[in-house]
This record gives structure tokens, C-alpha cells and sequence, in this order.
């Protein structure tokens, strides 16, 4: 069988890769996105979502040895994988830009698999995996061409591509051969799913999809381990290989090896400052400025304009805030929170905020200006029409939290502690950010897991 096929190329790098093969920005980008994503999970653990994943596992008397974060229920590695994967989507406060929720996916596979192990996790060990699982995840989606043609096409990356980087972390965590992860990786296209039907009715499948996409890769990495083969093509120009399947005419297969090793590309990711679709937090900054710089409140608004392409339209310029999955794909809302309540955290997208009076007749003076000139959704362009005739314009290049436009370690710090409130105490809080903090000293990466239980 040749030997430069795709997943042999991916293969070889995941295998191989150890801690010192790591950038020292790439090593710290993983520290940080680590202690985003649990944040965002142990908040996420007290969502509809996560409940009723957990009822399901309890109704069915599963028992493991993997920890459901933020309680002490205790599952199987997969399904651990799967709650903590809602989980830490559940809330829109995940992270961003790889495949493309890459933190939900990747930390959720690898946390359920550390209690089978019959070895010590070194915190330099799960940097390592995490940041080859960011790598894959969003390598897959690149070869897609980007985020926008794959997900424009009915696809939510999240599941599809999420699956290839969980199971490249999972592989790389248990040290499966060469062998081993070509067949990983060929099964994890299998596994492979996510659509954006949720988009049209607000329902929950969004949050599955992460979690979907990490129990897919702790399965394709145990099977493997197992002895289970999959597809060595799984991501050549054949008829039944991923691409081929799921693709269209921009496809490039070289964006999986291209700077393989050298370019991190969890470098371009992002983290979020605000509890909604990242496609919304561009307007939301802008929205921000204006407010700050003005001095408007909600009285001098009689409408907002905000340009956005057909694709963002159809994605987050609904209006239906009827549940909180669709009130967080919802731009109108997005920037009708800030400009009523002053922020858009978790707290504004509240049950009691959503049926705010104020809040429903600032969503109907949004206006969407189909402008099919816009490509980015991190930029935006936002117009506020005054009362009193006035029309202030305001534009944001790069959205808060982006590698460009970081967040501060306090304000990084801030939304930890916050979160991380919702379940445990402040001490145990404090205790796991500070961990976290310094994982790359952690010599048992199973320390977290008891952290991550609240204490009695």
C-alpha cells in the first residue's frame, strides 16, 4: 500500500508528536484554550442540554470510570466524552475557529479516556494531544476550503470535522502505532456527522454536535486500539473518501500536510467574550463602541443596520428567541442585549431576558442589509439611526478574542471563575484555574478530574 497517502502522512505526525515538537506559543495557546473550555463546560453542566444526556445514562444504569464534570456521576469513556461535549457547548461560550469548536471536542475525548489508562498522564502529555487535536480538526476543515463552504453547504463542522480531531488526540494520548491511527482516523470518517437543521427551529442538536464528535473519536481510537481497521483512503480522490463525500469543487487535500509540524493551527483560534455565535460578536464590539463613545441608550435608538452576506443572514439573522439555542444564533438579540442590558453573558440570554418587552422591540428596529460583498464574519460594519435623525457609524476589523484581538489573562481569568461558580466553590474555583494555570508542570492530569467534581 503506498506510503504517502493522506492518513498516513497524518498518521506518522500524530504518532510521533511529543511535547517538545511544540511551539512555545502553540504550547501556551493550549494552556489557555484549556482553561476556556472548562469553564465554558462547568457551566454548560447545569444546561437542558447536559441534563438530559446525563437522565438518559442514568435511566439506562450506565456506570464507568469518566467523570461528567461539574458532578459526580460517573460514565463510560464514551459516554463522558459525549455529556462533557455538550456540555462545554451548551452555552455558546466555547471556543472557536478550528474545526470549529475545537475545545468542546478535543479536552471532553481526552479527559474520559485518562481514568482507563494504566499509566500517569503527565500535563505536558494532554497539552500535547490537545494541541495535535486542534491541528487535525482544523486541517480537515481547511481542506474543505475554509469554514464558510463546508458549513454553507448544510454541514456544521463542528460534528464533521471535530470527529478527525478528537480522534488524532486520542490517538496521540494512547499512543496508538502508525497502523493504529490510519485505521483511527479512517474510522472517525464513519463516524463523521453534524447538520444545520437546528438552524430553522432553535432545537438542541447544535450542543450534540460536539459532543457527538468527541465520543466519535474516543470510539474510532479504542476500536483501532482494538485491533479494528478502517479505510486507508478515507481522505483520497476516491469514490466513498470523505472528501469526495462531503465536498465540492473547493476542495485542496494538501491543506492536511501543508506546514505539517510547523504551522499550529490552534494559533487561529479564538476565544469567545460573549455567550453567542462567534458571528454576532463582530456587531456586538461595534455596538459597544457606539454606545460607549455616544453615550446612546435605548430610548435614542429608532434602528440598527447591519450588513451581513446571504450565507451570515440565513445563519444568525433570525429573530426567533422562543428558546436559547436559537437566541444565541440570533445577531438581532445578540445586539439588542447589549444595547439594552449592557452586556451579552450568559445572564442576558435568561429566560426572563428573553421575554423582556424592551428587548423584543429593540430585535424588531435591527435591520439586516444583504450585502453579498461581505466574506468575513469577524468584521463588521453597523449603523445606528438616532431618534433625533442622527446615523453613527462604527466598524470592528478583528472581533474581541481573536488571536489578533486577545482577551486579557485577567478577563480570561474573570470568565474561568465566573463560569466555573455555576457548580463549584470559590476556592475550588480558584484552585482549578490555578492549576490550569501551570499544567504544563502537572505531573497527573487525573488532579483535575477531582477538581473538577464539586467537593461535598
Amino acid at each position: 500500500m503506498s506510503d504517502d497517502l493522506y492518513a498516513t502522512q497524518l498518521a506518522k505526525f500524530i504518532t510521533r508528536t511529543r511535547y517538545l515538537d511544540l511551539s512555545q506559543a502553540a504550547s501556551h495557546k493550549a494552556l489557555v484554550h484549556t482553561l476556556d473550555t472548562f469553564g465554558a463546560a462547568l457551566a454548560g453542566s447545569i444546561s437542558n442540554e447536559a441534563k438530559l444526556a446525563r437522565t438518559t445514562f442514568c435511566a439506562a444504569q450506565e456506570t464507568g470510570a469518566s467523570l461528567s464534570w461539574g458532578t459526580s456521576q460517573r460514565l463510560s469513556a464514551r459516554s463522558a466524552a459525549l455529556v462533557n461535549g455538550i456540555a462545554a457547548h451548551a452555552f455558546e461560550l466555547d471556543d472557536t475557529g478550528g474545526c470549529d469548536h475545537s475545545g468542546a471536542v478535543v479536552l471532553p475525548a481526552l479527559m474520559a479516556l485518562i481514568p482507563t489508562l494504566e499509566r500517569q498522564v503527565t500535563g505536558k502529555e494532554l497539552l500535547t494531544a490537545i494541541t495535535v487535536g486542534y491541528d487535525i480538526g482544523r486541517r480537515v476543515l481547511e481542506s474543505f476550503g475554509g469554514y464558510r463552504p463546508h458549513n454553507e453547504a448544510g454541514w456544521h463542522s463542528t460534528g464533521t470535522c471535530g470527529v478527525f480531531g478528537a480522534a488524532a488526540a486520542a490517538a496521540n494520548l494512547l499512543k496508538l502505532t502508525t497502523e493504529q491511527t490510519i485505521s483511527c482516523l479512517g474510522l472517525a470518517g464513519s463516524f463523521s456527522s453534524g447538520l444545520w437543521g437546528f438552524v430553522h427551529d432553535g432545537t438542541m442538536a447544535k450542543k450534540v454536535h460536539a459532543g457527538r464528535a468527541a465520543e466519535g473519536g474516543v470510539l474510532a481510537a479504542l476500536l483501532a486500539r482494538g485491533g479494528m481497521t478502517g479505510p486507508r483512503k478515507v481522505f483520497e480522490d476516491v469514490w466513498g473518501g470523505f472528501f469526495n463525500t462531503y465536498g465540492h469543487e473547493s476542495i485542496d487535500r494538501h491543506a492536511l500536510v501543508q506546514a505539517l509540524g510547523q504551522d499550529w493551527r490552534i494559533m487561529n483560534c479564538a476565544i469567545k467574550p460573549y455567550a453567542s455565535c462567534r458571528d454576532t460578536h463582530a456587531a456586538i464590539d461595534a455596538i459597544d463602541r457606539l454606545v460607549r463613545a455616544h453615550q446612546i441608550t435605548p430610548q435614542d435608538v429608532k434602528e440598527i443596520h447591519i450588513r451581513l452576506n446571504t450565507f451570515l443572514s440565513g445563519m444568525v439573522g433570525g429573530r426567533d428567541v422562543s428558546t436559547l439555542p436559537a437566541a444565541q444564533m440570533s445577531l438581532p438579540y445578540a445586539v439588542s442585549a447589549r444595547l439594552c442590558l449592557g452586556q451579552a453573558s450568559l445572564q442576558s440570554y435568561s429566560d426572563e431576558n428573553r421575554q423582556s418587552e424592551q428587548l423584543r422591540a429593540m430585535i424588531d428596529r435591527v435591520i439586516i442589509d444583504i450585502d453579498d460583498s461581505v466574506q468575513a464574519s469577524f468584521s463588521s460594519d453597523v449603523s445606528i439611526v438616532t431618534t433625533d435623525n442622527r446615523i453613527l457609524k462604527e466598524s470592528t476589523s478583528v472581533a474581541l478574542g481573536a488571536p489578533t484581538n486577545p482577551l486579557t489573562q485577567d478577563a480570561l481569568t474573570e470568565k474561568f471563575m465566573a463560569l466555573a461558580r455555576y457548580v463549584l466553590s470559590d476556592e475550588q474555583s480558584l484552585r482549578l484555574a490555578v492549576t490550569l494555570q501551570s499544567l504544563d508542570t502537572l505531573e497527573d492530569a487525573a488532579d483535575l478530574l477531582r477538581l473538577l467534581e464539586p467537593a461535598d
